[in-house]
């Protein structure tokens, strides 16, 4: 690395632990970074940097990618994205589900699940193009890809949600679907389980999920069913991403309610034969519990359920459905219409089953946080650190390097994120350094909004954006569209 004329970069890390998001062995080097990208790794005593910082006995690793995010909204709202930051995230997923902002503008309050990315005041983006333009003129701290929502395309294209779409409101639909394929969004999320996408005939959803396919995109899917209906519900989703030609992502995989628990052995075997033929990938998250808007409808499969917000009762939010019941002398089904709208915590998964589903090796791992939820999952803050912590360090369930490449390079390959995932020569420098013997979430399901231990220092496209516990307070996030994956 020439010294001469110039400082030879801004930034270098000295003899760090790296761990390169490859799945390879760990190695301890120098690496340094100049401007927005990884400009070597060796041995650079005496070379000089703006910034030294003395790694030894920390992990270097590619910045963390969250496959599955509901952070349209507040990439724009809160754009230092502490969520994020402080968990090691570099680039964000977002519309996922079915739910995007984008392409959408209605008058009036959304329905469900669409209502949890915001208000109607923050639903005044006709076309992806002018969501990626607000996001590259004022940048939040991550990279952020959008997904196009299929229950947000039917929300903005049909009247009568219930039922399935007529050719005249799908011709619609694939028109705004194919100017947010061209504008850059990276695929089709559907969210099949939801009320405004049920009626969706799985014809429809081929013809719109094509269009994606065509260009180069992936489909992901909330299916049908993740209970008792779990097995017909992924291969509808496989069938649809099949019948496209378009790569399939399931989102957040789980199995939910008692009489499911143990079926994630069926399941993880039925998305490997059909890996076999088409290219089918997965997303989890580490936890037994679920989050999603407040309905009575999912109570019969919980042992537990916990309001994150309520508009009709505020104060309710962190408490139990149960209590509240017993507190009005009614059943917990119509404590959950009283308490509507609103959100909830849902506990319906066995932990064996969770601890199966991430240890698998074609795993990515997901958030699917609720930013705008009073008393958020802990997933939206404790995710990535609870895999690293809980179940690598401490359950000793896979290895750091293999954590790593599930939360790195292999999200980087599956969505197309171009010289991200990965520390090397010319990669992009977003990179996490982290202690491994203390790393671990601090965020409890009573008290949720609370940041990691262990997250040294956090580079977005070489700039820090998380140190020593604190936001920096900078914004170089880039919109990661689908025709190159580089910058906006």
């Amino acid at each position: 690395m020439a010294t001469t004329g110039e400082t030879a970069c801004d930034l270098i890390f000295r003899e760090a632990t790296v761990i390169d998001g490859s799945g390879a062995p760990r190695f301890v080097a120098d690496v340094a970074v100049k401007r927005d990208r990884i400009a070597a790794i060796g041995d650079f005593a005496g070379v000089t940097a703006h910034e030294v910082v003395e790694a030894r006995g920390l992990v270097l690793a590619p910045g963390f990618i969250d496959t599955h995010g509901h952070d349209d909204g507040a990439v724009l709202a809160m754009p230092g994205m502490e969520i994020k930051v402080s968990q090691g995230v570099t680039s964000v997923v977002n519309g996922n589900c079915g739910v995007s902002l984008a392409p959408l503008a209605i008058e009036g309050p959304p329905p469900p699940p669409v209502s949890t990315l915001g208000g109607p005041e923050d639903f005044a983006f006709p076309t992806m193009a002018a969501y990626l333009e607000r996001l590259a003129a004022c940048p939040p701290a991550v990279n952020t890809a959008s997904l196009v929502g299929h229950s947000t395309l039917r929300v903005g294209a049909m009247s009568d949600l219930k039922r399935e779409a007529n050719a005249e409101e799908l011709e619609v639909m694939r028109e705004r679907l194919r100017e947010a394929m061209a504008a850059g969004a990276i695929g089709l999320s559907s969210g099949v389980f939801y009320p405004p996408s049920q009626a969706a005939t799985i014809a429809e959803t081929v013809e719109l999920a094509r269009i994606a396919g065509e260009a180069g995109g992936i489909y992901t899917s909330h299916v049908r069913d993740e209970s008792d209906a779990i097995v017909p519900s992924l291969q509808e989703a496989i069938t649809v991403g099949a019948a496209a030609g378009a790569p399939v992502v399931i989102s957040h995989h789980k199995v939910a309610g008692v009489k499911n628990f143990g079926r994630s052995r069926e399941t993880l075997a039925l998305l490997d034969k059909a890996n076999a033929t088409h290219e089918v990938g997965f997303d989890a998250y580490p936890y037994t519990a679920a989050s999603s808007w407040l309905t009575p409808d999912y109570l019969c499969l919980c042992s537990r359920v916990t309001v994150t917000w309520s508009k009709t009762y505020p104060e309710m939010k962190g408490r139990d459905i149960a209590a509240i019941a017993r507190e009005w002398g009614c059943d917990d089904e119509e404590a959950a219409r009283r308490l509507q709208p609103g959100g909830a915590v849902y506990f319906l998964m066995d932990e064996a089953d969770v601890r199966r589903i991430v240890s698998h090796p074609r795993a990515m791992i997901g958030s699917d946080g609720l930013p705008n939820d009073m008393h958020p999952h802990p997933r939206l803050w404790g995710t990535f650190p609870r895999v690293l912590g809980h179940y690598v360090r401490d359950e000793k369930l896979f290895g750091l390097e293999e954590a790593i490449r599930r939360m790195t390079s292999l999200p980087a390959s599956t969505f197309g994120f171009a010289e991200r995932g990965l520390v090397k020569h010319g990669a992009f420098a977003d990179l996490v350094l982290f202690d491994p013997d203390i790393v671990i979430d601090t965020a409890t399901f009573e008290q949720p909004v609370q940041a990691a231990r262990g997250i040294e220092l956090v580079l977005v496209n070489g700039v820090p954006v998380w140190r020593a516990g604190a936001s920096t307070g900078a914004r170089p996030g880039r919109v990661l569209r689908r025709q190159s994956m580089r910058v906006a």
